[in-house]
């Protein structure tokens, strides 16, 4: 997947893009914005100046047959059409969840065991992933961090993140700004 960032580079969108491709596992190029290209350069445009990247399989102008008359439906491919509409659904599912919240506790870290969201003996890599997690959103859950900050800041997919949110969110430790 190739990502054009939007004109302004850093808005919800780019960062969200950028997110989703890192964590898709697959190969990727993200570029920034010029005012050559798609359509978003027209969005892009002072004027309108709305935060527009593109995400597409190839770049425009990168094959042959684009927009010649040999640009057609058999150049599509099911198993890419699935793997760029996973993708959108990451980004999608980003954007959509993307919120802040405020640690009920800020004084210090709250006992987790007693609640039954920390892992009791042992474990496995993904219950110590979800702690870290956990211990990320109550740490920069003072409302000026979205979901999506904090999962860029720890390094852990957007999914995690929000997993953990949602956690603690039913133990009454975080509250929606």
């Amino acid at each position: 997947m190739n990502y054009k960032k939007s004109r302004r580079g850093n808005a919800e969108i780019d960062t969200a893009v950028a997110h989703a491709l890192k964590h898709s596992g697959d190969p990727y190029e993200i570029t920034d914005f010029s005012p050559y290209g798609y359509d978003e350069r027209q969005f892009c445009s002072p004027g309108f100046n709305l935060p527009m990247g593109s995400l597409t399989r190839t770049p425009w102008g990168r094959y042959p047959e684009y927009h010649t008359s040999a640009d057609n439906l058999s150049l599509v491919q099911p198993g890419y059409l699935a793997d760029s509409f996973k993708m959108y659904l990451s980004v999608l599912g980003i954007l959509e969840n993307n919120r802040r919240y405020i640690n009920q506790n800020p004084k210090c870290e709250p006992q987790l065991g007693k609640r039954g969201i920390y892992r009791q003996m042992g474990g496995n890599v993904e219950s110590k992933e979800t702690e870290l997690a956990m211990l990320w959103v109550l740490n920069l859950s003072d409302g000026n961090y979205s979901l999506l900050e904090i999962a860029e800041r720890a390094n852990l997919s957007f999914e995690r993140i929000a997993e953990a949110a949602v956690a603690l969110c039913s133990h009454g430790l975080l509250k929606e700004c």
